[in-house]
């Protein structure tokens, strides 16, 4: 049976589930020469508080082996899900952050055509007569090749090993860039055209499939055929104080009436007509200079250090006014 209609059953990422302060994961970003015996690193754990549907939809496309799309308002917390799922499930993260320039073949590997060019050039005849062929520089293209994000993840496959994959903002690259993405999400597996010999596929096993999240701020429009390899989920900015002030309290904001008077400040911000509105990122940096610099609680309402939170011009200036009553 294709390993795609295959159901993943054992592998579930818990948001409740107790986590020790930092473990032992494989490191990530190695040449392809690492992959078989990977050196491991300490990683801290990754505070995120998912809700239940979040959860739901992370199971979900696990179990079915679909990348798990997320869209959202900025700073709503869709990055960061990655690096909770990797650790939780003490997998390595494979990061791609896509750029305008970005192409689809870039997350699977890139070619130095230029740097072989040059090797070979620059040669001369007497070190080509002191090696064979197979060993002279410049005539090996694999010397040439390295992995990206996704390759990385479908070779470590090959070894019978897992990846967590996180490409983040999508949409900021053109539009062909998920379409050139469809073939290798379906089959895991691709070839470099430029080495023939190396081939790399992802087993016939659900549980070896790379766990795959999308992130997309909706710039643009994603293309049907790449939304209909996704599993979809709406990641909303908390609406809930008391939701608010669990994230600042799993982030080690131990002053209760700071973090009180932080979450008013920001649903009032919200509130305002604001080019960017402040999300989650933007309160963390900000809640936790103000308890570093021991700024008094019943301040928090003017809005001190409001660079943290307000990056816009025009934003501070409706600010501005709003502090003055206008």
């Amino acid at each position: 049976m294709d390993s795609r209609h295959r159901i993943d059953a054992t592998t579930r990422y818990d948001r409740r589930a107790e986590l020790p302060p930092e473990q032992l994961i494989e490191v990530a970003e190695v040449d392809q020469s690492q992959l078989a015996d990977p050196p491991m690193r300490k990683v801290t754990c990754e505070p995120y508080l998912a809700s239940q549907e979040l959860e739901d939809a992370t199971n979900l496309a696990i179990a079915l082996g679909r990348p798990l799309l997320l869209q959202g308002d900025p700073g709503a917390g869709k990055t960061r899900l990655a690096h909770a799922v990797a650790y939780a499930l003490q997998l390595p993260l494979e990061q791609a952050y896509v750029k305008s320039t970005s192409r689809g073949q870039d997350l699977l590997y890139t070619y130095d055509a230029v740097r072989r060019l040059f090797d070979v050039q620059t040669a001369t005849p007497r070190q080509v007569t002191r090696t064979t062929r197979a060993q002279h520089r410049g005539s090996d293209p694999a010397r040439y090749v390295r992995l990206g994000p996704l390759g990385r993840a479908i070779a470590r496959a090959g070894h019978a090993r897992r990846s967590v994959v996180l490409i983040d903002e999508i949409d900021k690259a053109d539009i062909d860039f998920p379409n050139d993405l469809l073939r290798e999400l379906d089959r895991l597996a691709f070839e470099v055209a430029e080495a023939g010999d190396m081939r790399y596929a992802v087993p016939d096993v659900p549980e070896l499939r790379p766990i795959i999240i999308v992130t997309n701020n909706e710039e643009k429009a994603l293309p049907d055929a790449f939304l209909r390899r996704c599993i979809f989920h709406y990641v909303r900015f908390p609406t809930d104080r008391a939701e608010l002030e669990s994230i600042l309290s799993l982030h080690d904001v131990r002053d209760t009436a700071l973090r009180d008077a932080a979450v008013d400040v920001l649903f009032r911000l919200r509130e305002l007509d604001l080019l960017k509105k402040p999300g989650l990122s933007e309160l963390l940096d900000w809640v936790h200079y103000l308890e570093s610099a021991d700024v008094d609680p019943d301040a928090v309402h003017r809005v001190p250090h409001s660079g943290a939170l307000i990056k816009q011009q025009a934003d501070q200036l409706r600010v501005d006014r709003w502090l003055a009553g206008d």
